[in-house]
């Protein structure tokens, strides 16, 4: 499937990488015949299944999973008026079943608020029945006109998370936000992603929020990748659905509401964020393998060799590890290109040397190597993979913290956007942020940041000077 005879383009031309890394280390085939929808490969998937695998663990914590239909009757769509012109250019329309003509449209989900709700309204009927806690993943469908890209900008969307709640009350929704948010931060923390929380603008929240918090990430060439936006509804769905619920005093309350989503981008920012110029890095938390064991076959002790990788691969399947063995007939530096390529955390080479000497020798994805002995190799491999986990991560932060600068007129802040997000004061006023954007050729990603490198506070708008908050600049995908 790919061709590992040619190097990779440097990182540092990130599009180009990018472009190649995801056809030859085996993420997606792009030569379907439909622009903006790809194939994955099965590597590609199994990166991708590990991933959600962990995410569905952390959701699984206090919701359940369901799943709706992919069509949508337009008589639901169109009800809500707002949310409808937040998506009106995107949506794909059946309407024809055969060659008949239908009755009414239906829309292919382009997100799930219209499909989901009118069914919410049938199943909540009292205070007893909230909070109401579902996700499903999914495809959706949005007929994307800006230049696609695999995992960043599609057509078809194939895995996308989205949460859907009910709560009581206004301050209940907004807990669930925050406790959203939180789950963000453990779920990229787990994958060595570092992650900038913000409050969209309220002309770029979610069609019908009260308001919208994102979670960006900065890729290698400086721009900000969404990788999950948490949206407060408070009754605007309910109200048009009719979404209500009977407190305790007898009363018809409607109900309030969130939606929660992640979609494959948050593979892209995998790829993105930790690989480098001979390939994937990946986290062993989503490695669809975590140790692969090359033997390194000299004179005619083979059989020897290829008992003692037998043995290993063993032990370490034992503890749960997802482990191979590349015993294909190609010189070890083909092999450990292949690997690399792959970012397969963790290398154990096991020669005739190996053996006289009662050791293994490990290399994990960054080049660090490891003498360890053999009686204890099994502690030994964990304890290496632990490392290479923090390693990747404490290399991603440092790229973050490398990335995020300051500006406090708008020349600077167009200097300081070349390969960086930056971190301004704006007084919130749309015309002041559309002068910004217009003279840096970027966007106000939000206000209210969460992030360990930013302090939020009140200094002069960059633009009109006048008394701003703390916001986070960047030309973003």
């Amino acid at each position: 499937m790919s061709d590992e005879t040619e190097r990779l383009p440097p990182r540092s031309d990130f599009s180009a990488w990018y472009n190649e890394i995801i056809r030859r280390a085996e993420i997606m085939d792009v030569r379907y015949p439909v622009k903006g929808l790809y194939v994955w490969y099965p590597f590609g998937f199994a990166l991708r299944n590990h991933t959600y695998t962990h995410l569905r663990s952390l959701l699984n914590r206090d919701h359940e999973e369901t799943l709706f239909p992919l069509l949508i009757p337009e008589t639901e769509f169109m009800k809500e008026a707002e949310h409808i012109k937040g998506f009106e250019d995107e949506v794909y329309w059946v309407t024809h079943g055969g060659l008949s003509p239908l009755d009414v449209k239906l829309a292919l989900r382009p997100t799930s608020e219209t499909a989901i709700y009118p069914m919410y309204a049938l199943w909540i009927r009292s205070h007893a029945d909230l909070p109401l806690k579902l996700y499903q993943i999914v495809n959706t469908l949005r007929y994307e006109t800006k230049h696609t890209r695999p995992l960043i900008r599609l057509r078809e969307i194939t895995s996308f998370m989205e949460s859907h709640t009910v709560h009581a009350t206004w301050d209940e929704a907004n807990k669930q936000v925050e406790s959203e948010l939180v789950l963000s931060q453990e779920f990229y923390h787990d994958l060595g992603i570092p992650i900038i929380i913000s409050k969209r603008p309220n002309w770029d929240k979610f069609p019908g929020a009260d308001f919208t918090m994102a979670v960006d990430t900065v890729m290698p060439d400086g721009k900000t990748l969404q990788i999950g936006t948490i949206h407060h509804l408070g009754e605007h769905f309910s109200r048009t659905f009719n979404i209500t619920y009977e407190d305790v005093n007898g009363r018809q309350q409607f109900g309030s509401q969130t939606c929660y989503g992640i979609s494959e981008r948050c593979i892209a920012a995998i790829i993105g964020v930790h690989g480098d110029d001979k390939g994937l890095v990946l986290p062993v938390t989503v490695a669809p393998t975590q140790v692969v064991i090359t033997p390194i076959i000299i004179n005619k002790r083979a059989d020897e060799i290829f008992a003692a990788v037998k043995t290993l691969e063993k032990e370490l399947k034992a503890t749960g590890l997802r482990v191979k063995t590349d015993t294909r007939d190609m010189r070890p530096g083909a092999k450990y290109y292949h690997w690399e390529l792959h970012g397969v955390p963790l290398r154990v080479e096991i020669g005739p040397r190996d053996l006289d000497n009662n050791q293994f020798v490990c290399v994990n994805r960054l080049g660090i190597k490891t003498v360890v002995p053999r009686e204890n190799v099994v502690e030994s491999v964990k304890m290496l993979l632990d490392d290479v986990n923090d390693q990747i991560l404490e290399r991603a932060e440092k790229h973050l913290k490398n990335h995020l600068m300051t500006a406090t007129t708008p020349e600077e802040c167009n200097e300081r956007l070349n390969g960086n997000v930056v971190v301004v004061h704006w007084c919130g006023y749309r015309d002041c942020a559309e002068k910004l954007e217009k003279l840096t050729n970027s966007t106000i990603l939000g206000t209210e940041i969460r992030n360990k490198y930013v302090i939020n506070g009140e200094n002069p708008c960059i633009i009109c000077g006048k008394m701003g908050k703390t916001a986070l600049v960047g030309r973003s995908y």
